[in-house]
């Protein structure tokens, strides 16, 4: 078994979003209409005690779209960039 996906076992079932509805951690845009759903998916990430292990999963997994561990698609491009050295 992938060891990335094991480790999600552990933590997703404590996740704040799991009360829920998905869609709300996947918003259309983090612009103009669908800002409000992504502000409102951060702010529920931000009271969720397995946040770290959320935004952790989503960084190595390269999860291109949700919001995960209250960042959204490019808040996280930005902290890879920032983690891997430039070759």
């Amino acid at each position: 078994m992938n060891r990335l996906y094991h480790e999600s076992e552990d933590w997703v079932a404590q996740g704040a979003c799991r009360s829920y509805d998905p869609e709300l951690f996947f918003p259309v845009s983090t612009t103009g209409p669908g800002r409000h759903d992504a502000e409102l998916a951060k702010a529920i990430c931000r009271t969720c005690t397995v946040r770290q292990e959320c935004l952790r999963w989503a960084l190595r997994a390269g999860e291109a779209h949700g919001i995960w561990g209250a960042t959204t698609p490019e808040e996280r491009r930005y902290m890879r960039r920032e983690l891997v050295p430039a070759s």
